[in-house]
């Protein structure tokens, strides 16, 4: 009997290219010889040319201020999805928990209601804004979880950490690439000139929402340095604050006397304009302070960019240093600037770190081989 798997993503495209791991997983299982649907939101379109069955069921949980309404939303359409997939003899439900909260509990507690199976992806294992991660919720909805994957051996050993009972049930499952969904088409000079960008110059890319967590104090502080010895280089920095104000960074931006040197785009990136971004780089920079994945590293690498990622533990099982990227020491400016100076200007090492780390995404990190390891799991239950 073929396996059913029903995909819960309520966030899709709200989560700027976080429903392209969905696609990217659904096209895996669909690979492997599984029946798969997404239950996703209104904005969220196929971006593959791949025809799966995708249900529109979510509204925008995320337009209202209010917490409250926001939540019953999330509840109703929850409710529609779920039971509408359970009664089309759909058993196996898919969730990604970013945190768990009691809305979180109440999916996992509708799908056993009805005698499903549910599978957790845990992206972080605890939250990185004001949102609290209950203990009881959290020990709640990882004991009714029937499997739980999460992208590699740190994120597992911290959820052992606070729940040492699950060794078992704990899987890792590595973080796709965004192959399928990218063009490669963009030309630096093209995507530089719709971006109104230097055309001559080294430019640093800072990519995502900018969170205290992801560390561009550290890089600003750095650059500063670097701008002191190379006054034509360029740091774009492409992403909306998220729960924060950009004020911080603004302040030690006009402090460094940076001003000339840093290109904003403090916004929402539209999905059709990430390509320009990526494309007019020289290298991408990831100064963060705590993560558990990023997205945002596996894009740069789908990209073809040389990276330069801080040693923390989950990037180092993907990043080798000086061999599909580079690595400094983590909240260390002076490393990181030490570390630039080293780098940027070789472009026969970069270009061959770039290559490297291309070749590694094709190959342990692609979606095929990760919808080989979810059927397994999926046939265990």
């Amino acid at each position: 009997m073929k396996i059913k798997v029903a995909i819960i993503d309520p966030l899709g495209a709200h989560g700027s290219s976080f429903h392209m791991y969905t696609f990217g997983q659904a096209i895996g299982l669909h690979n492997s010889g599984v029946s798969v649907r997404i239950y996703t939101n209104k904005v969220t379109s196929n971006p593959s040319e791949i025809n799966l069955s995708i249900f529109n069921y979510f509204g925008n949980i995320f337009k209202n201020k209010s917490n409250f309404l926001n939540g019953l939303i999330w509840i109703k359409d929850s409710c529609r999805s779920i039971i509408h997939a359970r009664f089309s003899g759909y058993k196996i439900f898919h969730f990604h928990i970013f945190y768990t909260n009691i809305l979180v509990l109440f999916n996992i507690f509708l799908v056993k209601i009805f005698f499903g199976k549910a599978v957790l992806t845990v992206h972080d294992v605890s939250s990185f804004s004001d949102q609290k991660d209950f203990h009881v919720i959290s020990k709640l909805v990882y004991n009714l979880a029937d499997s739980i994957t999460t992208h590699n051996q740190f994120s597992k050993n911290e959820i052992i950490k606070m729940h040492n009972y699950l060794n078992k049930k704990i899987h890792i499952i590595p973080h796709g690439n965004y192959i399928p969904f990218i063009n490669l088409q963009s030309r630096q000079a093209k995507s530089r000139d719709k971006l109104n960008l230097p055309k001559d110059n080294k430019i640093l890319l800072f990519f995502g929402m900018i969170k205290k967590v992801k560390g561009l104090d550290v890089l600003l502080k750095a650059f500063q340095d670097i701008v002191l010895e190379f006054p034509e280089i360029i740091l774009l920095v492409a992403g909306k604050p998220w729960k924060d104000k950009f004020d911080e960074y603004q302040y030690l931006i006009d402090e460094y006397n940076l001003t000339d040197n840093v290109i904003l785009y403090t916004k929402f990136i539209p999905e059709n304009q990430v390509s320009l971004f990526y494309s007019s780089c020289d290298l991408v920079v990831l100064p963060y302070k705590k993560i558990y994945q990023s997205g945002v590293l596996m894009m740069a690498l789908s990209y073809e960019r040389p990276v330069l990622v801080s040693d923390l533990s989950p990037l180092k099982e993907l990043i080798t240093n000086n061999e599909n990227g580079f690595t400094f020491q983590s909240e260390n400016s002076a490393d990181l600037s030490d570390r630039l100076k080293e780098i940027l200007f070789d472009k026969e090492n970069l270009d061959r770190v770039a290559k490297n780390g291309v070749e590694l995404i094709k190959t342990k990190y692609n979606w095929n081989k990760i919808g080989r390891l979810s059927k397994k799991i999926y046939q265990d239950l």
